[in-house]
């Protein structure tokens, strides 16, 4: 073996020394002042909270690696978290944010300090409210940048812009959604959708309130997509432009063309635009509308924006109007152009960005997941069918939010009377799922969760009912990234489904959409230790209770296990 010369020794320390400063890990500060502010949507001003009196809020930026120190002082009536959605947050599980599963909430006039490294993941994610309807105000993009000299697995683009979606409500969203459970029926829909906050010229005197993206010909810009609304899946397009998809939910994707994106609340998309090779002396609407499956009530609008090209030098001087240009959405119940869009969505499976796919699976469950009823409270009339009050379930068990965090009462050693861990594995009562209903639509409750082992292979069938309706649910595992190996339409087949499973380059996410009268399986490893949120990012079958919680045990070794909580950690 020929010894290193003292040179070549030399040369190995300065490139580490160049490699650690070149990947060095930043610690990022933000301060989030929660405030109300007084802001104007379709000729009318409404107090909303805030997060720095900014509304979308302010963006936080880091490169994967980095470390976020965010201190959130709250200075309203309301109880505050916040979530840092489809951040992994490994043994990280104290930063994660909804209300009574990791933390109990901000009360007012106290701050939380959320403490966490983005490690092993760089795109689009978002950040928002993750207590009550709250998030309808509170949100914003996070931008992980991928570590410095590392490009993208794509042409790098001329410009990155963050389009997000949200609903607008005229009234108080949190007086909608109290008075829905009062009455036990659906909440009032929503009047606008927004593109960063901003709800278009299709809404009444709302022209000078358009999302306008100026552009050059002949230029590529990376759009990062964000679904910030609380209710509604959309489809989204741009007039005469082919958009080309290149990640879903902070993960690269293989690329593929499209004219039209769907994009369920909670799901972030990156999408190249590819500008004309000429400017086209026209303008072209940027449009998204709900994709609703169910036979209720929804907000049937259209938020629209503007694509304007850089003007020609002969059209500055002659002032003139130039066409528009409007896209074709889909209609709004499509469920097989969301199948077929779906099913697009693979992952590029390559040496660099490999999809580690667990191919054995020791914990399998099968959950429905839908809508059911309860009884109405003793001396009062609800609005649901046959005087009963709407209402969400997994596996038939609507969940029933505890008074103190799941997370401290787990690492305590203190669940009695918190929370019990028989969460069925499967439903309760086998049927046709997407068929006749059973008579007996009524739902339990109760707090359960399931307890995972350590590094736990986990294989889960999550299938519509079309009990009150069928519908799709976009579902949301925090803690996860996880693989969507398989979807279909009708009921899931135990035998004739799995063979079909795609184990290769399956789309990995952290929301994905259970389809309307049909099924999706998904598969994760639980390699980190806490508690962890499952629901559907509707939220209102998250406040009827269409939720569950996964606690992860700790491993062996101490970096497979839980820290204890920080010393600001709030109380309840």
């Amino acid at each position: 073996m020929v010894a290193l010369s003292q040179k070549a020794i030399f040369v190995n320390i300065l490139l580490c020394f160049i490699l650690n400063i070149v990947n060095a890990r930043i610690t990022r500060h933000y301060k989030f002042q929660i405030q109300l502010q007084n802001v104007t949507r379709l000729c009318q001003t409404k107090t909303i909270v805030t997060v720095n009196g900014q509304f979308p809020g302010p963006r936080i930026i880091a490169r994967e690696g980095d470390r976020l120190l965010i201190k959130v002082v709250n200075h309203v009536q309301n109880n505050i978290s916040l979530h840092w959605h489809g951040v992994r947050q490994r043994r990280s599980g104290w930063a994660d944010g909804p209300a009574y599963v990791t933390q109990c909430p901000i009360q007012t006039g106290q701050s939380y300090v959320y403490n966490f490294t983005v490690d092993g993941q760089r795109g689009t994610l978002f950040w928002h409210a993750h207590i009550s309807w709250l998030r309808s105000t509170l949100y914003g993009p996070i931008i992980i940048l991928p570590k410095t000299h590392q490009p993208y697995p794509f042409p790098q683009p001329f410009k990155e812009v963050p389009i997000i979606f949200g609903e607008w409500w005229k009234a108080d969203t949190e007086n909608v959604i109290n008075q829905a459970m009062q009455n036990g029926g659906a909440p009032n829909i929503s009047d606008a959708f927004t593109f960063n906050g901003l709800p278009g010229p299709s809404y009444n005197c709302s022209a000078q309130d358009t999302f306008k993206l100026k552009v050059k010909p002949g230029k590529s810009y990376l759009l990062r997509l964000i679904n910030a609304a609380l209710n509604d899946e959309l489809f989204f397009s741009i007039a005469n432009h082919t958009l080309t998809v290149v990640e879903a939910d902070a993960v690269y994707v293989k690329p593929f063309k499209t004219d039209v994106i769907l994009i369920t609340p909670g799901q972030t998309m990156n999408v190249l635009l590819h500008t004309k090779s000429n400017s086209p002396n026209a303008t072209f609407l940027i449009a998204a509308r709900p994709y609703a499956t169910a036979p209720v009530a929804f907000d049937n609008t259209t938020v629209t924006g503007l694509l304007e090209y850089e003007p020609t030098k002969s059209l500055l001087n002659k002032n003139k109007k130039l066409p528009l240009h409007k896209p074709v959405l889909p209609r709004f119940n499509d469920t097989s152009f969301s199948i077929k869009f779906n099913g697009k969505i693979r992952s590029l499976a390559n040496s660099k960005f490999p999809a580690k796919v667990p191919m054995r699976v020791k914990w399998r469950f099968f959950f429905t997941v839908g809508l059911g009823l309860l009884p109405c409270r003793r001396n009062r009339s609800c609005q649901g069918p046959n005087n009963t009050r709407l209402s969400a379930s997994i596996n038939n068990v609507t969940f029933v939010q505890p008074n103190t965090a799941l997370l401290q009462s787990h690492f305590f050693n203190k669940s009695n009377g918190v929370y019990t861990t028989d969460f069925p594995a499967n439903p309760p009562i086998k049927f046709n799922y997407t068929g006749t209903p059973p008579k007996n639509s009524m739902v339990s409750s109760g707090t359960k969760v399931v307890m995972l082992p350590y590094n736990s292979a986990v294989e889960l069938v999550l299938q519509d009912t079309s009990i009150v309706t069928a519908e799709s649910h976009p579902l949301h595992l925090h803690g996860f990234n996880f693989f969507v190996v398989g979807q279909g339409i009708g009921n899931f087949d135990p035998n004739k489904d799995p063979p079909k499973f795609n184990l290769v380059d399956p789309a990995e996410r952290n929301t994905v959409g259970v389809p309307s009268g049909g099924w999706v399986a998904i598969r994760f490893i639980a390699d980190n230790p806490g508690a962890w949120f499952m629901h559907c990012h509707l939220e209102v079958h998250t406040s009827w209770g269409l939720k569950m919680a996964w606690i992860v045990e700790d491993g062996k070794l101490p970096n497979q296990k839980l820290p204890p909580p920080p010393s600001d950690l709030p109380k309840c």
